[in-house]
């Protein structure tokens, strides 16, 4: 836990010193003049918008539990929908750690079996994590007909993402529609002499499986939901250049766009320098001019931050309700030994 706070603090504060130096960079007046370019009404559709890719992200996962035999209201889900968004935003670091909560409360609050819970939000994670990969390499295509390939280390770096990213979302896809156990290889690996003998891995993986055939019609509907989320971000990308007073196309928002899911795989709170060192890159090599870059990802930045904080209050909510429920429990089981023992 030490070591996940330390990580946390650490990646935070590459993330700061990254963003003081391109502001010190770009020049503090030049991002504030595109800040007031930026009134209230326009900063409303930005909001409403990510607001709108959040829902069609919990809609995505209402889907996906719909198929496995769970029906639940919008309502139900979007308390730890948000709270779990919150958690992957804000502590990027935590591996899993919004995946987990997500399973975790539909245990708690819905009594739903942990395995289905889980498998649920790793049918979700895989579905997200293929329309966002989709959407960087064309993303990626586009910009390089536009400008032509990288710099030679740049190149690289985007190169070695995108392949390792690719070659885990296909072997998940070659393995899946093959019905050969990925789970089998990773308990061989971290168990060689077999003590690990549950099976409950291997079940979840066959439930997964059984949802990726290409017959299911959830898929297809969840699959829908995944690229609606991604089609509306790409709008509030389109929208925010033009709100900043800058003409793009829809092809060149589509590599913004690329680039905004590729700073995410960077696991700093918030994408904070990260998000801005690629977007100034992204909107230099594009001609909207590499000033532009910090004003668009803060706004950006805002709102997501902002429904974050909602979240981050659910998810304390929830945390303190959970609390008590244990403190009840360890009292109730400490009267019911007392009362056995007198």
């Amino acid at each position: 836990m030490l070591k996940k706070i330390i990580l946390f603090f650490v990646s935070l504060f590459v993330g700061i010193a990254l963003l003081v130096w391109i502001f010190n960079f770009i020049g503090w007046q030049q991002i504030k003049n595109a800040f007031l370019v930026f009134t209230g009404w326009q900063g409303i559709i930005i909001l409403l918008l990510t607001a709108l890719m959040l829902f069609f992200g919990m809609w995505k996962w209402q889907v996906i539990l719909k198929g496995q035999g769970y029906s639940f209201s919008c309502r139900q889900l979007m308390g730890p929908y948000l709270s779990s968004f919150s958690l992957i935003y804000l502590f990027p670091i935590i591996i899993f750690g919004g995946e987990i909560f997500r399973g975790y409360s539909l245990k708690e609050k819905y009594s739903v079996p942990w395995s289905k819970g889980i498998t649920s939000v790793m049918i979700d994670k895989i579905l997200e994590m293929t329309a966002f990969l989709i959407t960087i390499i064309v993303g990626m295509i586009f910009f390089f007909i536009r400008i032509g390939l990288p710099p030679g280390n740049f190149g690289i770096i985007i190169g070695g993402v995108l392949f390792f990213l690719c070659a885990a979302i296909g072997f998940f896809y070659f393995k899946s529609f093959k019905r050969k156990s990925i789970a089998r290889i990773f308990i061989k690996f971290f168990s060689p002499q077999k003590r690990f003998i549950s099976e409950e891995p291997v079940e979840m993986e066959r439930e997964i499986f059984d949802f990726f055939k290409p017959r299911n019609k959830v898929l297809w509907q969840a699959s829908a939901f995944a690229f609606l989320r991604v089609g509306v971000t790409w709008l509030r990308c389109w929208l925010l250049i033009l709100f900043l007073g800058s003409q793009i196309g829809i092809s060149s928002a589509l590599s913004i766009l690329g680039f905004y899911y590729f700073s995410l795989l960077i696991p700093i709170p918030m994408a904070l320098g990260s998000h801005e060192v690629v977007q100034m890159f992204a909107f230099g090599a594009l001609g909207l001019g590499s000033g532009l870059a910090p004003a668009f990802t803060m706004i950006q930045r805002a709102a997501e931050l902002f429904l974050a904080l909602i979240g981050m209050v659910i998810f304390f909510r929830f945390g303190v309700n959970l609390l008590k429920t244990f403190l009840f429990r360890r009292l109730e089981n400490f009267i019911k030994d007392r009362n056995n023992y007198s």
